[in-house]
């Protein structure tokens, strides 16, 4: 037996050995000199091991520090770290694709504006619902009000908890959750979160199981076996539960249960309430009027659930995971004087910037400099979605002097971008200032290597309903509270869960993940 594994071990030993050669001999297209160890460069097992390890996206990191800005992490596949990369792969009217990889994200068997390939298609689905996510309406109306509904619910939430002590980890998944699913159903799926609905807080349980990391490698590495492996049942069911990356249900069950009842309560309500003032306003108001019915070439009842769906699962961990870093870091002690400056430009809005409950408005909160560079530079270090966006093309392409063979994968990540020390000075350090009263050359510098909502045609659409979200709760709280570190939580960072890995602060070594305890101390002022 042992020599049956040596041999097949040396057997594929040998494999890898020609394979490097042979790529490394024909040099006619340059994408076999891009840089990198030659241990990435054989197998893509090699990147598919730092997943396991959750690893990927430090490693990458690590590689672009050593070998520049183009590093080579699979036979396949390339990392960029530049703007001009940026611009070529992500840019409007690029070319490039998305890759299978976010077929993950089909929900009901169909595929969303997140999982589609082709431009195209996400550009036909798009138009249907860019109007309702742009600026403008998030600044004022419907949407706005319920913002700051969410905001002052929040606030109450807060004012109950014993001695000020929240994990805002649980409390700021609440409010994100309360929000997306207002705006994508009006009253056929807004959750309660926050005001104490145990069905709807029973919502997010799915998706704070650390195993969900686990099952998403099962999911990219090998998609067929997790497929089959799930689709079990019976006595091979029970047999291979013990197996199983993530025990059933599985990750987003919940979630993607409550958006297709949502969507089954919509429609098969009545006319007056689809049309009602709140209820024409929602995502999935908008999208029906392109039901199948209704057109020839519109959308059918699961096209439409897998939309709303989608939507829903992106409009939570991102904003909630983004406000739960800038909280903890400006009330961790070193940077109490940037929460004090804070605090001094929110006190300073006129009683003509506030809502009758106190809250200010969203439209309000846009216009405040301080508090948009703390939520710029949270969003710099702690970008919710720091991976590499993995992109093809289906001709050859040059991107940075480096030739690119058709259907070779390419991508950035925003973790290396937003960690160049010639660009960020101190990059691990959270400081917003950094963004405030500096040449305007460095300043646009810094905004072409900060990328948090991606960019070009598949720009995050949700990208002014997060910020209402942000500015409105920061301003709200801050106007009310000052924020400490928790007794017990001193010196420990708080960790989040996106794809295969957790993030956290690299400055500290104790970490909590999917905790995050704050004291919410008020001012006595207002």
């Amino acid at each position: 037996m042992a020599l049956t594994t040596l041999y097949l071990l040396g057997l594929i030993a040998a494999i890898y050995v020609v394979r490097f050669f042979y790529t490394h001999s024909h040099g006619a297209s340059s994408h076999h000199n891009v840089p990198g160890p030659w241990t990435f460069s054989i197998s893509s097992w090699r990147l598919a091991y730092e997943d396991l390890r959750g690893r990927r996206t430090r490693t990458i990191c690590q590689l672009h520090a050593k070998y520049g800005p183009v590093v080579r992490i699979g036979p396949n596949e390339v990392s960029f770290n530049s703007p001009s990369a940026l611009r070529t792969i992500y840019g409007a009217g690029s070319g490039f694709q998305r890759t299978d990889y976010y077929r993950m994200f089909d929900a009901y068997g169909r595929q969303n504006l997140f999982s589609f390939a082709s431009g195209k298609d996400h550009g036909e689905r798009k138009k249907l619902v860019a109007h309702a996510y742009s600026k403008t309406v998030m600044l004022r109306g419907s949407v706005a009000a319920m913002v700051e509904l969410k905001a002052k619910q929040f606030l109450e939430l807060i004012q109950a908890e014993p001695e000020g002590v929240s994990d805002i980890f649980r409390t700021l998944h609440y409010y994100s959750i309360d929000n997306i699913t207002g705006f994508l159903y009006g009253g056929s799926g807004a959750t309660s979160a926050l005001t104490g609905d145990e069905s709807h807080r029973a919502l997010l349980n799915d998706m704070l199981d650390p195993a969900r990391r686990r099952l998403s490698w099962f999911a990219v590495h090998l998609p067929s076996f997790t497929k089959w492996l799930y689709s079990r049942s019976g006595r091979a069911e029970v047999i291979l539960r013990h197996f199983l990356p993530m025990q059933k249900p599985a990750m987003m069950t919940g979630i993607r249960q409550h958006a297709l009842a949502a969507f089954h309560r919509f429609k098969e309500s009545s006319q007056k309430e689809k049309s009602s003032e709140i209820g024409s306003q929602t995502i999935i108001h908008r999208l029906y009027k392109h039901h199948q019915t209704r057109k020839p070439d519109g959308l059918d009842d699961m096209d439409i659930a897998s939309e709303c769906a989608d939507h829903l699962l992106a409009g939570i961990d991102t904003t909630s995971d983004t406000l739960m870093f800038l909280i903890w870091a400006l009330s961790l002690p070193q940077n109490h004087k940037f929460q004090a400056k804070l605090i001094q430009e929110v006190a300073s809005l006129p009683e003509s910037s506030l809502n009758g409950d106190g809250i200010p408005f969203v439209e309000a909160g846009d216009k405040l400099p301080y508090l948009n560079a703390v939520i710029k530079e949270a969003l710099r270090l702690y970008t919710p979605l720091p991976a590499t966006e993995p992109r093809s093309l289906l001709t050859p392409s040059i991107i940075d002097s480096f030739e690119i063979p058709a259907g070779m994968v390419v991508g950035i990540e925003p973790y290396s971008l937003h960690r160049n020390p010639k660009v960020f000075e101190d990059p691990l350090r959270f400081n917003p200032e950094r963004w405030l009263n500096v040449p305007l050359e460095r300043l646009n510098e810094m905004n072409r290597w900060w990328w948090a909502f991606s960019s070009g045609g598949r720009m995050c659409i949700g990208i002014h309903l997060a910020m209402s979200e942000m500015t409105t709760l920061v301003a709200a709280i801050y106007r009310k509270y000052q924020t400490y570190i928790a007794p017990g939580f001193e010196n420990v960072s708080p960790g989040i869960t996106s794809r295969f890995e957790m993030f956290y602060d690299e400055l500290f070594d104790s970490i909590e993940e999917h905790e995050c305890r704050i004291k919410f101390q008020p001012h006595g002022r207002f």
